[in-house]
């Protein structure tokens, strides 16, 4: 069983066991737990249930298992041709390590 769910805008594959990394998310700490009620499709043992935008009665339940995670840096570099500019800016999201207990 898995579900695709609209998690801080992206979209994931979700299933129950699976930890994943998502952007942050409003008034969520570490140990505490989370539910996600836009799932746009749960697919069941070949049956699947496809949302008009969301699957009604669906509901991904979570647990934030870290909240201070930082992704990969992402590097900016700007550059005028023959002026002798140049400049380098980088900066590293912070995301929010979950666990999916299950799909309801």
């Amino acid at each position: 069983m898995y579900a695709i769910v609209d998690i801080a805008g992206s979209q994931f594959k979700v299933e129950a066991g699976n930890e994943i990394y998502v952007p942050r998310i409003a008034k969520a700490a570490k140990d505490s737990d989370v539910e996600f009620d836009k799932v746009l499709l749960v697919e069941n043992e070949g049956v699947v249930k496809v949302g008009a935008p969301y699957v009604e009665g669906a509901v991904v339940k979570a647990t934030v298992l870290a909240d201070d995670v930082k992704a990969d840096k992402v590097l900016v570099f700007k550059k005028i041709r023959r002026k002798g500019f140049q400049k380098l800016n980088g900066h590293r999201q912070k995301l929010y390590k979950i666990k999916i207990n299950e799909i309801a």
